[in-house]
C-alpha cells in the first residue's frame, strides 16, 4: 500500500518458551549452572541440629537480604529441634507449612525454575536425595526512593514518580486507584533479561479488545533483552515508518492512573521508571496533568497556546524562507527593507543559513542533554549567546534568521511530550527545504503530505488525529481541544471505546 495507507507491520514470530536448563534439580547441578559466579553461595545446615538430616541453603549475594535469610530461614532451620526429630518427609512438610518464618514459600521442581528463583531474589532449600526444592522469597528491597518527577514538573499536584522497581510502581498505582476492579497481569519478555512486564487496566471500563490486542503484542516480542524504552515501544506500535509517537509514556502515577480511569490500558516494565498508556492520539501529547488542576478557562487558553506553538515551531522557518525567496510582496515594506539591509553582506542564501542555524540549534540541544547538567547549561548559554551574536557580527548569518529560528525553537519547548517535539523538528527541516525549493507551494505540498500521513496513523484502533478525525466511521462526540468544566465532563472519550462511557452523573 502507499505511504498514506494503513498497512501495519506484520506480527513477529512468537518467542519460544522451552526450558533453557536441563538436568536434575540438585545442589551440584545448580553449582554447575552458576559456575564462576562469585555471588553464588551454598551453605550446609543440620536441620534441627540433627547431623543425620542435612540440607543445602542456596542463594545469590546481593539479590537477597542477608538479615531475612539469617533470621527467618537459617535460625529456625538450625534451632527448631522439632524439625530434626522426624523423617525427612516430615521435616519437608513442616517447613513447607510454615515452620520457617517467611510469607511466601513454593515448591520448585525443575532446574530452570530454580535458577529463575535464585535470580529473582529467592533462596532455595534442598535435601540431597529429594528432586524438589523449597523457594523462599527473601529478595532485597534496595532501590531508588520515590522522588519528584523530573521531566513532568508538578506545580499543583502529587509529587511522587515511578521508579525502576516494578512492585513499587504497581503499589503506587493501587494507592491512587483503590478500586478492586484494577487488574494487573504479568508477562516475561526477553530471552536473556527475563524482564517482567505488567499490563494494567480497569475491568469494566477498558475496552476488552484493546486489552487482548496489547496482550498479544507483548507476548510476541522476541528479543534478547528488554532494557530500553525503544525495545517495547517499537514492538507494540501500529506503525514504524513514522516519527510521531503512537504510545504515550509518563513518569507520574497520577497521570497514569487518570489514563486508566479514562479507559486506557497501561504497561509497567521492570527497570523502567515510566508507565505506558494506549491508545494515544495527538491531542494526548498536548495536554498536561496540570490542565486538570487549573481553572478550565486558563487550561483551555494554555492548550490553545500549545497548538499555536506547534504550528509556529513547524512552519515559522519554512514560511520565512518562502517569503524572502519567492514572495517578498507578502512582507511589509519597512520590514522587507530591513531584512534586505541586514542580508546585504551575508554570503549565504536564506535557505542555507536557515538550515545551518536549525542544525546548530539541534547540536546545541544535543550537547546540553549529553553533558553533565552544570556543564550542559553553560554550553547552551555560550552557544546561544556568544556563538549566535558572533555569527551575526561576522556577517555569516542575518539577525532576522537568528530571531526566526530562536522563536521556532522556543515554541517547540512548549510541547509537553518530547517525543512529539522530536517529530516536529524532523518535519520542520523537511518543510524548510520544500519552502526553499518551491516557496509557499512547497509548504502547501508538505502540509498535504503531513496531513495525509497523520490521517493514516492509528493507535490501537483510534484515529491519530482525534478529535479532528472520525474513528471507525463515527465522528467523535464531546472531544474538543478546549477543556470543559469538570462538572460538565460526564463521559469518557468515545475513541477509547470504553465499556462504561459515563464517569459521573
Amino acid at each position: 500500500m502507499g505511504f498514506f495507507g494503513r498497512k501495519k507491520r506484520p506480527d513477529p514470530p512468537h518467542p519460544r518458551r522451552e526450558p533453557r536448563l536441563e538436568g536434575p534439580l540438585t545442589a551440584e547441578r545448580l553449582g554447575q549452572v552458576f559456575d564462576r559466579c562469585v555471588d553464588y553461595n551454598r551453605r550446609g545446615v543440620a536441620v534441627g541440629g540433627n547431623e543425620a538430616l542435612r540440607a543445602d541453603l542456596i542463594f545469590l549475594s546481593g539479590m537477597v537480604k542477608m538479615e531475612r535469610v539469617s533470621d527467618y530461614i537459617l535460625r529456625p532451620l538450625a534451632q527448631d529441634r522439632a524439625l530434626g526429630e522426624g523423617s525427612q518427609a516430615m521435616a519437608w512438610e513442616r517447613m513447607r507449612s510454615g515452620a520457617l518464618y517467611n510469607l511466601s514459600v513454593t515448591e520448585v521442581e525443575t532446574l530452570d525454575e530454580a535458577a529463575d528463583a535464585l535470580i529473582g531474589g529467592n533462596c532455595l532449600l534442598l535435601f540431597p536425595d529429594r528432586p524438589k526444592a523449597l523457594s523462599f522469597n527473601t529478595g532485597t528491597e534496595e532501590k531508588r526512593s520515590i522522588g519528584d518527577p523530573e521531566n513532568e514538573v508538578s506545580v499543583k499536584g502529587p509529587k511522587d514518580s515511578f521508579v525502576e522497581n516494578l512492585r513499587t510502581n504497581t503499589s503506587l498505582t493501587r494507592r491512587h486507584l483503590r478500586a478492586p476492579e484494577l487488574r494487573i497481569e504479568e508477562q516475561i519478555v526477553g530471552r536473556q533479561s527475563l524482564t517482567p512486564v505488567d499490563l494494567v487496566w480497569l475491568d469494566g471500563i477498558a475496552n476488552p479488545e484493546t486489552v487482548e490486542d496489547l496482550k498479544r503484542r507483548v507476548e510476541r516480542i522476541d528479543i534478547d533483552a528488554l532494557l530500553a524504552t525503544g525495545n517495547l515501544e517499537e514492538y507494540i506500535a501500529d506503525r514504524l515508518n513514522t516519527p510521531f509517537p503512537l504510545v504515550q509514556h509518563t513518569e507520574r502515577p497520577d497521570r497514569f492512573c487518570y489514563g486508566l480511569a479514562q479507559g486506557r490500558v497501561g504497561i509497567l516494565v521492570e527497570g523502567l521508571p515510566l508507565g505506558y498508556l494506549a491508545p494515544a492520539v495527538i491531542g494526548d501529547f498536548l495536554r498536561t496533568p496540570q490542565d486538570r488542576a487549573e481553572n478550565w478557562m486558563v487550561a483551555s487558553a494554555l492548550t490553545v497556546l500549545r497548538w499555536v506553538c506547534l504550528l509556529g515551531t513547524l512552519y515559522l522557518p519554512a514560511v520565512y524562507v518562502a517569503m524572502v525567496n519567492f514572495h517578498p510582496e507578502m512582507i511589509p515594506t519597512r520590514l522587507a527593507l530591513s531584512i534586505m539591509a541586514a542580508r546585504r553582506d551575508v554570503p549565504f542564501s536564506t535557505l542555507f543559513e536557515t538550515l545551518l542555524l536549525l542544525l546548530a540549534f539541534e547540536v546545541l540541544q544535543e550537547a546540553g542533554l549529553r553533558l553533565p547538567q552544570s556543564i550542559g547549561q553553560t554550553v547552551s548559554i555560550l552557544g546561544g549567546l556568544v556563538v549566535g551574536s558572533a555569527a551575526v557580527e561576522a556577517k555569516l548569518i542575518s539577525p532576522a534568521v537568528l530571531v526566526v529560528v530562536a522563536v521556532a525553537g522556543i515554541a517547540g519547548y512548549t510541547m509537553p511530550s518530547q517525543d512529539l517535539a522530536g517529530a516536529l523538528r524532523l518535519w520542520r527541516f523537511l518543510l524548510t527545504v520544500l519552502a526553499g525549493l518551491a516557496g509557499l507551494f512547497g509548504v502547501l505540498m508538505g502540509t498535504a503530505f503531513l496531513v495525509g500521513h497523520l490521517a493514516g496513523l492509528e493507535s490501537f484502533g483510534a484515529a491519530y488525529l482525534t478529535p479532528f478525525a472520525a474513528n471507525s466511521g463515527e465522528q467523535v462526540e464531546g472531544e474538543t481541544v478546549l477543556r470543559q468544566p469538570l462538572p460538565r465532563d460526564k463521559l469518557r472519550p468515545g475513541y477509547l471505546k470504553p465499556e462504561n462511557r459515563r464517569k459521573q452523573q
